[in-house]
């Protein structure tokens, strides 16, 4: 045999890591314990379930019928185990895992991961923020609907979802869709509670529905967070056993009133270097107690200075474009000619309805006589603003109202309350990450509704592996008062996973001579793995 026949090199890359935070977690113990172990299988589903978070946190882009050539060059058995071939993970073994996780239940698989997480990594669940997303989807996706089971439906669904055309957050309305409710936790940002509704679904509809499963499965006095779908008189109805802060939306009569005509406090001295240290000190508020929906309420009535003066610049926009097309009305219906006044009135009426700042005003309404004799009639008009319209926008002016049912002896601080409204962008962190092109989202080849909500399933569970790494990184960091450079070689204490993962790029497992050894692995990487959990570094030193 020669030299070369006794080498073997693979990569490993920063494929450890992920593996060990998918051990670390148990994801596969759990998943042979609810599916079971065929011993007649060469692969388990567990592993296999590990072989698809491993892919996804890869950060290539293969969709899943090329599965099995992602592991051609990786240190697979390294990876999932002794003797594991890629060959065993073919499209058909992993259709067949895919339907066993659905069919015995993913919010049920889910859940228990959840569970698991909290308690090894003591994530704490004060408060927890809810949004939605959608993913639009190519194919036809054809299935008759229940109407019965549609009218009255629970929010933990026993048919799949319907994938259909509805309100795209991805600007594509030419495509079905479905759409992802999402809950994290706002230590880490933690997934901790995902459904996969249809794709016509109304956040308003669902929202209130979410959070009382939610509450159901995780047992915790989590305080919920949510934007302003949630704020209806139903939902409020639904949810009063809860602790919840949202915002409240501006059609409301009583939010309406309050932004127009209530002054927000001024600023003491003594408090300005504590809303410094909070990173508040662009906003000022002010706290009234409201009854709406029949619950009692705290509403946060509060002005942002910087959005003011990107609202006032917006409104000053939209009023210079409205002039420039309030002019070209105004030639268009004065050179107009109408046979009977009610045809120039109605035409006019037709004009306003297209301006929101202006109007076009009829000073006169001349009778004269065509150059064919016939009797006509055309308008004098002038422009005129709409003084009460634009006073109302300019106090509107970089103002909104949270609310939040935790008063009397549960009263938070107006200072706790807008800066975990803030913090509301866990949520939109966790769809960015979702819909990145480098993540299998574009996998979505697969033309059973069922299969998409597993696919779902499958990703969001590879945000939670993610978001939980770079939690446990930075929690470490601080621990240790040490940081690592970034990508501009910048030292920092809040290095992003993926930036992690592009360090460990070059990596590999060799065998030489029978004898196993990880290569390049330098004094950095070394470092990086000690912030980890030993089930990381146990792939690596």
């Amino acid at each position: 045999m020669s030299y070369l026949e006794e080498i073997q090199v693979k990569n490993l890359d920063h494929l450890g890591i992920v593996a060990g935070l998918i051990d670390e977690i148990g994801i596969v113990k759990i998943i042979n314990n609810k599916l079971g172990i065929d011993v007649r299988e060469k692969i388990s589903a567990g592993t296999v379930v590990k072989s698809i978070l491993i892919n996804g946190l890869g950060f290539v882009s293969r969709p899943l019928y090329l599965f099995s050539q992602f592991f051609q060059d990786k240190a697979i058995e390294k990876l999932l185990g002794e003797r594991i071939k890629p060959d065993y993970l073919n499209d058909d073994k992993i259709g067949r895992v895919m339907d066993e996780l659905y069919k015995y239940g993913l919010n049920d698989i889910f859940i228990e991961v959840v569970l698991e997480v909290i308690k090894k990594f003591k994530i704490d669940l004060k408060y927890s923020h809810l949004d939605s997303t959608s993913f639009h989807l190519d194919g036809e996706y054809k299935r008759e609907e229940d109407k019965e089971k549609q009218e009255e439906e629970k929010i933990i669904k026993e048919r799949p979802i319907f994938i259909k055309k509805g309100y795209s957050r991805d600007h594509r309305p030419d495509l079905k869709q479905c759409v992802l409710d999402l809950i994290t936790s706002q230590d880490g940002d933690i997934p901790l509670f995902v459904r996969v509704g249809d794709g016509n679904e109304s956040d308003k509809a669902v929202f209130g529905k979410v959070l009382v499963e939610f509450k159901k499965q995780i047992k915790f006095d989590s305080i919920m967070v949510c934007d302003s779908a949630l704020y209806g008189q139903e939902n409020l109805q639904l949810i009063q056993h809860l602790k919840w802060i949202t915002r409240v939306p501006m059609t409301i009569k009583k939010a309406k009133e309050l932004v127009q005509n209530i002054e927000v406090e001024e600023v003491k001295d003594e408090d300005k270097e504590k809303r410094s240290d909070l990173n508040l000190e662009s906003y000022t508020w002010k706290e009234e107690i409201v009854t709406y929906g029949g619950i009692k309420q705290t509403w946060l009535i509060v002005l942002s200075e910087k959005r003011q003066k990107s609202d006032l610049e917006k409104l000053e926009k939209q009023l210079s474009q409205e002039e420039k097309k309030s002019q070209k009305f105004l030639k268009e219906i004065q050179s107009e000619e109408f046979e009977h006044p009610q045809a120039a009135r109605y035409k006019l009426k037709a004009i306003n309805k297209k301006l929101r700042l202006l109007e076009i005003k009829e000073v006169e309404l001349i009778e004269t006589y065509s150059k064919k004799k016939e009797k006509i009639y055309k308008m004098i008009s002038l422009i005129i603003k709409k003084d009460e319209e634009i006073s109302r926008k300019t106090k509107e002016a970089g103002k909104f109202i949270l609310a939040t049912n935790l008063v009397e002896e549960n009263k938070l601080e107006a200072s706790e309350i807008l800066i975990t409204y803030k913090n509301q962008q866990s949520t939109e962190r966790g769809f960015r990450f979702l819909k990145d092109p480098l993540f299998f989202t574009d996998s979505f080849f697969v033309e059973k509704p069922e299969r998409m909500e597993t696919m779902l399933f499958l990703m969001s569970l590879c945000l939670l592996i993610y978001n939980l790494g770079q939690r446990e990184l930075i929690n470490c960091l601080k621990r240790v008062k040490k940081g690592i450079n970034n990508q501009v070689g910048k030292v920092t204490l809040r290095p992003t996973l993926r930036w992690i993962f592009q360090c460990f790029q070059g990596i590999h497992y060799v065998i030489l001579n029978g004898v196993k050894q990880i290569v390049n692995l330098t004094e950095e990487r070394r470092f990086i793995l000690s912030l980890l959990p030993a089930s990381c570094q146990r792939y690596y030193l």
